[in-house]
């Protein structure tokens, strides 16, 4: 299954598992995003389009992480002006994991909790202090530092006298 959805003034065709690199969200990273804006499902033949969107229907994505895109370099001109400017810039992106795509009515998949090993179970029991620091390892001995030898005083060179004629 397909879906065409609407976000940042982009278009995306996305399916489950896809990751998109999208305009900023304001949402922190691991958080659950919904884009209601479904412009288009599709299964197989069966493909409706909304006008201009489907109503009830969703897409729902995982924030993965939210960063600067590449750096562009705005440089600017003005022949034989003597005019010269250089900018650069980078976009602020947002980086989502598209878990589900819901029709119209359609309930998202309830996720089944794992189990946790005992050993987790009795490792979450203790309580943080009892945890040992890990063991520093000894710091290595300094060598002493080389003794600098003194400068020997430099000579000026010698002047050349000539002989004065008379």
């Amino acid at each position: 299954m397909f879906a065409v959805i609407k976000t940042g003034g982009k278009q995306y065709k996305v399916a489950k598992g896809d990751v998109l690199i999208i305009e900023k969200l304001d949402v922190t990273d691991g958080e659950a995003v919904t884009f209601d804006q479904v412009l288009m499902l599709g299964d197989g033949d069966d493909i409706t389009v909304g006008s201009p969107t489907i109503e009830g229907a969703q897409v729902r994505a995982e924030l993965l992480e939210t960063r600067k895109g590449a750096k562009i370099l705005v440089f600017k001109k003005k022949r034989r002006k003597n005019y010269r400017r250089t900018h650069g810039h980078r976009q602020v992106e947002t980086v989502v994991r598209v878990t589900d795509i819901l029709a119209k009515g359609a309930k998202p998949a309830a996720k089944k909790a794992a189990a946790k090993p005992a050993a987790a179970k009795k490792a979450e029991a203790k309580p943080a202090a009892a945890k040992k620091a890990p063991a520093k390892k000894p710091a290595a001995a300094k060598k002493p530092a080389a003794a600098k030898k003194p400068a020997a005083a430099k000579k000026a060179p010698a002047k050349k006298t000539a002989a004065k004629k008379d």
